[in-house]
């Protein structure tokens, strides 16, 4: 059985190597004569182009009538729709600016004749102040009595008042 498949394998071989050589051993060998015969007849020559024998020739148009990349679709353009209402405008509400809250707590004063100095705090700060003393370019000092302190706050010119104490 091994033999068989070895002579037919052989077999199977032999063939095709004969198919693939085939062709060539029958090749007709006109081609080859065509070939010969072609390169012995002279060709027609051309004239090189002069000024005297040219035409105008008129150019192509080769640019892309309208949009290449235009999208399509069958269905109908959707028409846009008329607005015949006003629009209602309204008036911008105006708030008037408000004083932000007073950042600063009362902790002391010191009364020397005829200077009174308060002490301020504004979280870790603690700020010493006289009448006319301007704080962090935000408040001014306007006035110290003895039950009040007043104070404006720069940005807006508004004025508030702090408690330093009591008239006892």
């Amino acid at each position: 059985m091994n033999s068989k498949r070895i002579a037919g394998w052989v077999g199977f071989f032999a063939v095709a190597a004969g198919l693939s050589w085939l062709p060539e051993y029958f090749q007709d060998n006109a081609d080859d004569e065509n070939a010969v015969a072609t390169l012995a007849t002279p060709a027609k020559r051309k004239i090189a182009p002069t000024p005297a024998n040219l035409k105008a020739a008129p150019i192509k148009d080769l640019s892309p009538a309208g949009d290449l990349f235009a999208t399509r679709s069958w269905r109908a353009a959707p028409t846009l729709a008329v607005v015949t209402e006003q629009p209602v405008t309204v008036a911008a509400v105006v708030q008037t600016p408000v004083v932000p809250p007073m950042p600063f707590q009362f902790v002391g004063k010191l009364a020397d004749r005829a200077d009174l100095q308060v002490f301020l705090q504004n979280g870790e700060k603690i700020y010493v102040v006289r009448k006319g003393d301007v704080i962090d370019d935000t408040w001014r000092i306007e006035g110290i009595s003895d039950v009040e302190l007043s104070l404006v706050y720069l940005p807006l010119h508004l004025a508030q008042t702090l408690s330093v104490g009591s008239t006892q």
